[in-house]
């Protein structure tokens, strides 16, 4: 994330299943070797920043494309994590969100490795302090867990039963005078170690809404949006050298108090917000088999998708300049509004099947 863009893409695509492999599927995908660039096809090449070729570790993507987000949080930037594509292209698994939580360590998705990475840099932080004889940085997180289904939020650590169930209010979202975005109705969980967070995630997962498609026996009817609230307050030394006659006359009364000849100390509180969302499936209604309250929830998904394309595609393309960022278009790009764009990071991972029947829901990944 060192270059101007804060925005990036990434493909990984999947392996074939045993279903596809018994079923005689073919791979109808390739990667160009050295380059970002993978095929659909014979006729059509797409290019991102990273292209991640099955077998690939989930490490490897984790350090190449996550590391540097976690990183930037200790300096208070926003940053959001997408996972796209349609329904079993490997979504859940790449970023950590399923009900089995407690996998293979080599096989943990981008949400257990952030978080232990997020507390083993709180570890460091502190421990550097204390070398240097400085008081060590104050860290507070808090943990939220919401699911978005048919354009409405609801919050997957309330503890009440059915989350869905008539006359529950659903979660409120509120923008601050700072243009910071907050949401009113939805549970935030105070942390104090990577433990109590997957705690967090685990009981979350097991709520979210999910449904039986023609695509996926557990198919994931909703967007899940799983959020670290990151609160440093450190002790920074300030330089008292530079100024006019008064407020130095002013400074080096405070710095006596403090101490010091031509420095003091002051408090610095840093905020920052990271995103990780599993996004709905992606695939067509005509594809699905679905009808009624499926057909519904396919529409509303892909509308959120849509609203979702437009916000990343107008924050990443530099040349065209775009002044207006349609943010208030659906609730999903409303709620990460203040981690996409500025100087936040946005981080897009397209999940693909290589498998040949699922060529054009692929192709559509790939356009998104």
């Amino acid at each position: 994330m060192g270059d101007d863009t804060s925005v990036r893409v990434a493909v990984r695509v999947r392996p074939l299943i045993p279903r596809e492999v018994i079923d005689m599927c073919h791979a109808c995908t390739s990667v160009t070797p050295g380059e970002p660039q993978i095929w659909v096809g014979k006729e059509k090449a797409f290019t991102f920043d990273h292209v991640f070729d099955c077998p690939s570790e989930q490490e490897t993507i984790y350090n190449n494309c996550v590391r540097q987000l976690i990183d930037g949080c200790f300096e208070g930037y926003n940053a959001t994590v997408l996972a796209y594509g349609q329904t079993g292209s490997g979504k859940t698994y790449t970023m950590g969100t399923g009900y089995d939580l407690h996998v293979n360590p080599h096989e943990l998705g981008i949400i257990p490795r952030a978080v232990q990475h997020l507390f083993d840099g709180i570890a460091a932080c502190q421990q550097e302090a204390r070398d240097q004889g400085k008081p060590p940085p104050d860290f507070k997180i808090n943990v939220q867990f919401m699911e978005l289904y048919n354009e409405e939020i609801f919050d997957l650590l309330s503890p009440g039963k059915d989350m869905h169930e008539p006359g529950r209010k659903s979660v409120k979202i509120h923008e601050d005078s700072k243009g910071e975005i907050y949401t009113v109705g939805v549970t935030a969980k105070a942390v104090q170690n990577a433990e109590q967070v997957m705690k967090c995630l685990e009981s979350g997962a097991l709520s979210r809404t999910t449904a039986s498609t023609q695509m996926n026996v557990q198919s994931s009817r909703s967007h899940a949006i799983f959020t670290l609230h990151i609160k440093q307050q450190r002790v920074v030394q300030l330089n008292l050298e530079d100024g006019n006659a008064e407020d130095q006359e002013e400074n080096n009364a405070l710095s006596k108090v403090n101490g010091e000849g031509s420095s003091m100390s002051e408090f610095e509180t840093l905020t920052a917000k990271f995103h990780f969302v599993d996004l709905a499936g992606s695939e067509r209604l005509k594809r699905t088999g679905a009808t009624g309250d499926r057909a519904k929830e396919g529409i509303s998904i892909n509308c959120g998708l849509l609203a979702l394309g437009n916000v990343i595609s107008a924050l990443g393309d530099v040349s065209r300049k775009v002044l207006h960022v349609p943010y208030r278009d659906s609730k999903l790009t409303r709620l990460l509004q203040d981690s996409l764009g500025g100087n936040s990071r946005t981080l897009m991972i397209a999940c693909v099947s290589p498998c040949d029947r699922d060529f054009m829901e692929t192709l559509n990944t790939l356009k998104y």
